[in-house]
């Protein structure tokens, strides 16, 4: 099995529990390319893109997940995108030193973990935890046993040329009991970071769960693509307030955007603003992952 950019799912016979296994590499490497991130916040970065994936792979939607995270430390704003579809795209602001190692809360200050569901329409699903322990397994852990009653842990770890992670959930009336679901934790708690990043899919599966029945299925891909467009842009544009587009248009002669999640630039000349801005409505600006 090539292990390279996949997610694969499992579940345990007769235990009413599942897993997912994702191996973010090309991809991960195509995030990195396009901002120089300091090794902590690539690493945290790296761990939230895992997240995502994992995540997206237990919900059925159709549009995108995002996991977002807003503190008041050095790391300022990290935003982790899925698609239904497995495309990734990610982001991270921060300034200052970036304290190695640390917790979330020397990394990250006080703040929230946000995860959005948006299907498109109508109103995004959005559920909001606090930040908790040294990484992101346990506030998403939290996140399911209090929101959504779902027990589920993660397993997360980010290198430079890899992220990965592994989720364990217990589904609701699959019929698991106490017992299998401790077992099964306390085996996966026994990986390290290193096998995590290292080892592949069926290996890593036999190593921790040698003398259990799991059925494998067949891998997904998973690939980097930045959701911007001309037109997406262009939308944006017309939820701004008019007279600061005008005002941009007046000093550069255009208006220049460029996406941060991917580089792309995308400008707009006197005669396309017009057309955009005729008749529009003033609106408040959209949030950073819309």
């Amino acid at each position: 099995m090539n292990d390279s950019d996949i997610l694969a799912r499992f579940v345990f016979e007769q235990a009413g529990i599942r897993g997912n296994l994702v191996h973010l590499d090309a991809s991960w490497r195509a995030v990195q390319q396009i901002h120089p991130y300091p090794g902590p916040v690539a690493e945290r970065l790296g761990e939230a893109l895992a997240a995502v994936a994992l995540l997206a792979a237990t919900i059925k939607f159709n549009g995108s997940l995002i996991l977002q995270v807003q503190g008041s430390g050095p790391i300022r704003t990290l935003v982790a995108q899925s698609t239904h579809a497995c495309t990734l795209r990610g982001l991270a602001r921060w300034e200052g030193e970036i304290p190695a190692g640390g917790d979330l809360a020397a990394q990250f200050g006080s703040g929230h973990l946000v995860l959005t569901i948006d299907q498109g329409r109508g109103q995004p699903y959005q559920g909001v935890v606090p930040l908790l322990g040294i990484g992101f397994s346990e506030s998403l852990a939290h996140y399911f046993a209090h929101s959504e009653q779902i027990p589920t842990r993660f397993w997360l770890a980010a290198t430079a040329e890899r992220a990965a992670g592994l989720l364990l959930q217990r589904l609701p009336e699959g019929g698991a009991s106490d017992e299998d679901w401790q077992r099964l934790g306390l085996l996966s708690a026994t990986l390290t970071p290193a096998e995590l990043i290292k080892l592949p899919t069926e290996t890593l599966l036999h190593r921790l769960f040698h003398e259990e029945r799991i059925r494998l299925f067949e891998p997904e891909p998973v690939a980097f693509r930045c959701s911007c467009s001309r037109t997406r842009i262009a939308e944006m544009l017309r939820l701004l307030d008019a007279d600061e587009v005008r005002a941009v248009l007046a000093e550069q002669g255009a208006v220049e955007i460029i996406c941060e999640f991917c580089n792309r630039q995308y400008r707009f000349d006197p005669v396309d603003i017009h057309q955009l801005l005729a008749g529009m409505p003033h609106h408040e600006p959209p949030a950073i992952h819309q």
